[in-house]
């Protein structure tokens, strides 16, 4: 069994006055560029593990995000994006990996991170998860990674919008499109009783 060095907690996303604050710090003093990795650390790590399907290696990979990070942090110039930027430095560990390895783990998967006890994920019908599974598994790779970066990453929609270079109008639109069309899928093809996605 995989020993867990990093807990997985889902934590609300950080308000941008607070970034700002710590960004401002960490101008003056690199040393505070560790509670911009407090803030982010899980989102980016959940996001790689989604990408990579490997505990090891999504640490692997958010240690060097946040290592090109902070190298490239003096050159930040800070519009109110910061997790945008970060995120595209952690799509590229990603890709970075990916052309060593060549290998992705479906969404599905992350669903599977070990985590505390979280009763919305144990009510959940398995069989459920394995058709919705199977359906975004079917999805265009831009699609999956719109979900990674909106439920996954937990990014917001302004966020996705400027890593994507995108209106986030036309990110919304496309995501919930996206999830319309799952629904309908998904109520076609695994009828049940309750029909929530």
């Amino acid at each position: 069994m995989v020993e867990r060095t990093m807990p997985i907690k889902l934590e609300p996303q950080p308000e941008e006055k607070q970034v700002s604050q710590i960004i401002a710090a960490a101008r003056k003093d690199p040393r505070m560029f560790g509670g911009l990795y407090s803030l982010y650390a899980q989102p980016v790590f959940r996001y790689l593990f989604s990408r990579i399907g490997s505990f090891p290696e999504a640490e692997d990979a958010t240690a060097q995000t946040f290592l090109a990070a902070l190298e490239r942090f003096p050159n930040y110039r800070h519009d109110g994006y910061f997790a945008s930027w970060l995120f595209s430095i952690a799509r590229n560990k990603a890709m970075d990996y990916f052309r060593q390895q060549r290998n992705q783990t479906s969404l599905a998967e992350a669903e599977h991170i070990p985590a505390e006890a979280n009763l919305l994920q144990q009510v959940i019908k398995t069989e459920r998860i394995a058709a919705l599974s199977k359906l975004i598994g079917a999805l265009s790779e831009e699609e999956q990674e719109l979900i990674r970066l909106r439920y996954v990453a937990e990014l917001s929609f302004a966020e996705i919008g400027h890593l994507l270079s995108q209106k986030e109008d036309a990110v919304k639109k496309t995501l919930y499109r996206l999830l319309a069309r799952l629904k309908v899928q998904a109520d076609k093809e695994y009828p049940m009783e309750d029909s929530h996605v």
